[in-house]
């Protein structure tokens, strides 16, 4: 099968047999309907967010697990050699089959393993069906020596849940009821769902056995509960043969295929035609190093279906697996990178018109709705982003007739800032700028929250919200005069914010106030928020104060993966993140790397020198990053000191959406250079 799929990331046994590095290094697998599936290299359950089947039961974002893993044992003759790998309570490791992996490699974004025991190879591959609760568990035999006389076969054992992606499960929690066909298992969850789990290529008897204490490593981390137990529903017997693929689907549809080499080559298919319509709509990922594709690929698995009221066939953007939802300030910000800058423009529509129907006094939710919950509001920035998100949209396709239709939303956006909305946001007609916040409430992207302890409340007039209000004023005139709407207003609105902004720069040259006029006064943190000001469309900032800007956060705040949330002089910073709850986000913006600031600087860099492939380095070394933690995509936030180890979520969308936007914009600018 010839597949023209980035193949970028790949390891050998120095890996694989390394149980603490081949745990480290995950994968993540999506299937566009909010579900996903997710594991490690050496198969141990390490998150309660791992499994092969986490489905939206309760769509579009009730995520449960539903199907946790296959444990796969070789049987040679008399020998019974595990392939799987369990971490206990008691700290043992049992089995150990990590050890008999002799490779991994991604394959697009599906990950193949290689089993190498004595002179037999197998090949195991795991994959989601796009558009459907349906994920598949493969294996092929490669090569066996002469002496194996008998067929070499696998016993798989089915071990299932049914919780909420976000807890842990007991024993008995769960007791479903089974029907059994020969090839087949039915876990019927009564008034819920049911899971069909098909043997392809073998048989399947079934059992009823829970297995407790599975040991979450990373969750005993992260200060939260680390003990798991799966429920055994069965076994499939598979006979290996190296003509065709074996092995099991899991599915919440009534009636998943049962012919896995047809699967296998619609993924295949699948996942190169994303690969083929990205270099064919974007030249620019033809001849790109394959680590841009591989993270162009891994765009797709954000975006998911959210049908909505006047928008049956609406979208929207998972902010980061495996535990955030869509968020509006999250998906207005990613919005360009995955759907603009790969020319998925239907999508970038669809997930513009499916918020507007949200839009509330002038404002966007921060979380969006699940089945029956009300929207939050607790976010200053949602709407300007979302502002800067249309002004992206026209300003790449050119269309207008869809601006018409959302522009007196826009209108409406502007007024409620005028006039005031929700947490005292409101334009201060004394400087033109926008203030916001009020006690208890975090409304900025710096919006850590323990009880009702707010971490960075940043109440006043914000650099970054002030920097984006700027913005959507001149792009509010750009749309008035496009549509031969009065603008007149806008740019007066729009001089007065400029004028004002002269207030956030620093006199001794040291960039700008990260807020001005709080409850306490000015707040001068060396923080990368006044980014934003220099790498927005529209800036307020004169050609100096915008050098200024970008020499400060170089100098302070800029690492191999992204922007530090703070300076590492001030008392205030955490080099770590780490610990429970408490530890964790009280840190969380106080010094962690933020991968997504990443693209906003190197396009504010090039602003300043006017060289593209200079700031486009910058990027180069999220390559190595995207072999380590979640593969092929890239981290919410690193450790703000050296090595700057990954943490936070480990695939997060405006993390892969800021750095590829920026990537293509920079390498059309070198190509402009070039003619």
């Amino acid at each position: 099968m010839n597949i023209n799929l980035p193949k970028h990331i790949q390891f050998g046994r120095e890996i694989c047999g390394e149980l603490l590095q081949s745990e480290r290094r995950e994968w993540w697998l999506s299937n566009g309907l909010g579900g996903y599936a997710s594991g490690n290299i050496a198969g141990t359950l390490t998150r309660r967010y791992h499994g092969l089947l986490i489905a939206p039961v309760n769509p579009p974002l009730g995520r449960h697990l539903v199907f946790a893993k296959g444990d796969a044992t070789l049987i040679d003759g008399d020998k019974h050699i595990p392939l799987f790998s369990n971490r206990w309570a008691d700290g043992s490791i049992s089995p150990e089959g990590y050890l008999q992996i002799e490779s991994f490699h991604l394959q697009g974004s599906m990950p193949v393993w290689r089993f190498a025991i004595g002179d037999i190879t197998i090949e195991q591959r795991i994959w989601m069906e796009h558009g459907s609760n349906t994920t598949y568990l493969a294996y092929r035999l490669l090569s066996a020596g002469v002496a194996h006389k008998e067929p070499l076969k696998l016993a798989i054992k089915l071990l299932v849940n049914s919780r909420d992606h976000h807890s842990s499960g007991r024993p008995w929690e769960f007791n479903p009821f089974i029907e059994n066909d020969s090839d087949a298992l039915y876990v019927r969850n009564p008034n819920w769902f049911t899971l069909t789990v098909k043997a392809l290529g073998g048989k399947i008897k079934s059992d009823m056995t829970w297995y407790d204490n599975f040991n979450l490593s990373t969750e005993h981390e992260r200060g939260l509960p680390d003990k798991d137990s799966h429920l055994c529903v069965g076994e499939a017997l598979l006979e290996l043969n190296s003509e065709e693929w074996v092995g099991i689907v899991v599915s919440t549809e009534s009636n998943p295929s049962r012919y896995l080499t047809e699967a296998l080559r619609r993924n295949m298919m699948f996942e190169t035609g994303q690969i083929k319509r990205l270099q064919a709509a974007v030249p620019e990922f033809i001849g790109a190093p394959d680590w841009v594709n591989q993270l162009a690929l891994s765009s797709s698995s954000f975006i998911f279906k959210r049908p909505t009221a006047g928008v049956p066939d609406g979208e929207s953007i998972i902010a980061g697996y495996p535990w955030f939802g869509d968020w509006g300030r999250d998906t207005m910000i990613a919005l360009p990178g995955l759907t603009l800058a790969t020319k998925r423009f239907d999508t970038a529509l669809r997930i513009l018109n499916t918020f507007a129907k949200y839009v509330d006094q002038g404002m966007l939710p921060n979380v969006f709705p699940g089945t029956g919950d009300k929207p939050e509001y607790n976010t200053v920035d949602a709407a300007l982003w979302y502002i800067e998100a249309w002004r992206a949209y026209i300003a790449t396709t050119g269309e207008i007739d869809s601006l018409k239709q959302v522009f007196p939303i826009l209108v409406e956006i502007i007024n409620w800032h005028i006039k005031g909305t929700r947490y005292q946001i409101k334009v201060d007609e004394a400087d033109g700028l926008l203030y916001a916040g009020e006690s208890g409430v975090q409304i900025t992207w710096m919006d850590a929250k323990v009880g009702d302890y707010v971490v960075t409340p940043r109440i006043g007039k914000p650099v970054e919200i002030n920097a984006l209000w700027y913005n959507a004023l001149v792009a509010m005139e750009e749309f008035a005069t496009l549509l031969k709407e009065p603008s007149s207003q806008y740019k007066k609105l729009a001089q007065k914010t400029k004028s004002g902004f002269k207030r956030f720069i620093k006199e001794d040259g040291t960039g700008l106030i990260d807020v001005l006029d709080g409850p306490n006064g000015n707040d001068f943190s060396l923080r990368p928020n006044q980014i934003f000001a220099v790498s927005l469309k529209a800036s307020p900032l004169d050609d100096h104060t915008k050098s200024e800007v970008v020499s400060v956060c170089g100098r302070e705040l800029l690492t191999s993966y992204g922007l530090r949330s703070l300076n590492m002089a001030n008392q205030a910073f955490k080099s770590y993140y780490k610990g429970d709850v408490w530890e964790r986000d009280t840190s969380y913006h106080q010094g962690p790397v933020w991968a997504f600031l990443l693209g906003y600087y190197a396009l504010a860099e090039y602003k300043v020198s006017g060289d593209a492939a200079t700031a486009q380095a910058k990027l180069d070394p999220l390559k190595d990053h995207l072999s380590d933690a979640a593969l092929g995509t890239v981290s919410e936030i690193f450790d703000g000191v050296a090595p700057h180890t990954p943490k936070g979520a480990p695939a997060q969308a405006w993390s892969v959406a800021c750095i590829l936007e920026a990537w293509v914009y920079l390498e059309q600018e070198k190509n402009k250079n070039l003619k």
